[in-house]
């Protein structure tokens, strides 16, 4: 398998942005992950280089004008925003963790990439409980981070339309699509999902028609994490570039946390996400990581969501840094 050179130092992307999300509140993930590591003890986020993006969450309080993607254009912006960090970040050889409120931001995290390494091929591994395949032809929400990894394959999903966008919409949809390079970042044998298990007919048409590879919860118990990853392994064998996007809602809401904008159960313990991050970091060429969807407001537990992800987080950065060192 080719690979990108690994780098020595992580830097991480703080990306409070929550504007492509339902609910309010994953805005403040990041704050409540620092809030975890100083109760623990831990200097993590003095340890580490890290930059702030500037967000668009003020615009919350705009009239929405395009009904099915709420707030494209300022979702479009941040995405911009958080691709060019990503590119300079790993044109600079960090190790970029990207510390994200709601999900849309991942189309801006794999552009970034793409950007940054336009002549390699991309492989994303997607840890979420949900699909994230809509477009605005065919979401039933307009809640953009429902679209990220359509836009990522540069997919509208028309087989499956129901929606009728407007001209102002589709315009910021195709610019979503083009951010950083122009067209797909990936094609869709390079995608694989973990512990998806919550979305809608015109999703899993795609899945099924573009033969995308899907790792449910039951099969990673059923056939054990290291087997799992070695399938991987050969699925992305010809990437040289891989990107994992953790969703903390691919865990178990009733057996962690309601700590997250869409939760649902009978997903991953937290043991489990730590094997299968350990296991896929230590065997693929990741070149960047992302957390995202933490949510404190919705968390019936104290903080718990983001004291298992900032542990999940540590864990894997004392890996990332072994590796590479």
């Amino acid at each position: 398998m080719p690979v990108v050179p690994l780098t020595m130092i992580i830097q991480l992307i703080k990306n409070r942005s929550d504007i492509g999300a339902g609910t309010r509140g994953s805005d403040l993930g990041i704050d409540a992950l620092e809030i975890a590591a100083i109760n623990s003890g831990n200097d993590y986020f003095n340890r580490h280089k890290y930059i702030d993006i500037l967000t668009r969450n003020e615009t919350i309080y705009n009239k929405n004008n395009n009904t099915f993607a709420k707030r494209i254009e300022h979702v479009a912006e941040q995405c911009e925003r958080v691709a060019a960090s990503v590119k300079v970040s790993l044109q600079k050889d960090y190790f970029p963790i990207i510390l994200s409120g709601d999900h849309s931001s991942a189309l801006g995290t794999v552009s970034g990439i793409k950007a940054a390494f336009p002549e390699k091929t991309i492989g994303v591994i997607w840890i979420d409980a949900h699909a994230d395949l809509h477009s605005p032809f065919t979401s039933p929400s307009g809640n953009i981070h429902g679209m990220p990894v359509a836009a990522a394959l540069s997919e509208n999903n028309m087989a499956c339309k129901v929606n009728e966008p407007g001209t102002e919409t589709l315009q910021h949809w195709e610019r979503l699509k083009n951010i950083g390079t122009l067209g797909a970042k990936l094609l869709p044998e390079h995608l694989i999902y973990f512990g998806l298990r919550d979305y809608e007919s015109a999703e899993a048409s795609l899945i099924t028609e573009k033969k995308i590879s899907v790792f449910t919860v039951a099969q990673v118990r059923e056939k054990g994490i290291q087997q799992c990853v070695e399938q991987t392994k050969s699925i992305l064998q010809h990437c040289d570039a891989v990107y994992i996007s953790f969703d903390v809602d691919s865990m178990d809401c009733e057996q962690v946390s309601y700590g997250t904008g869409t939760p649902v159960p009978v997903g991953f313990i937290p043991g489990e996400i730590s094997a299968l991050l350990t296991h896929l970091c230590a065997s693929l060429p990741v070149v960047c990581l992302e957390l995202a969807e933490i949510n404190p407001l919705l968390d019936n537990k104290g903080n718990l969501m983001a004291e298992t992800a900032f542990q999940l987080l540590d864990t894997i950065s004392v890996l990332l840094e072994e590796k590479n060192n």
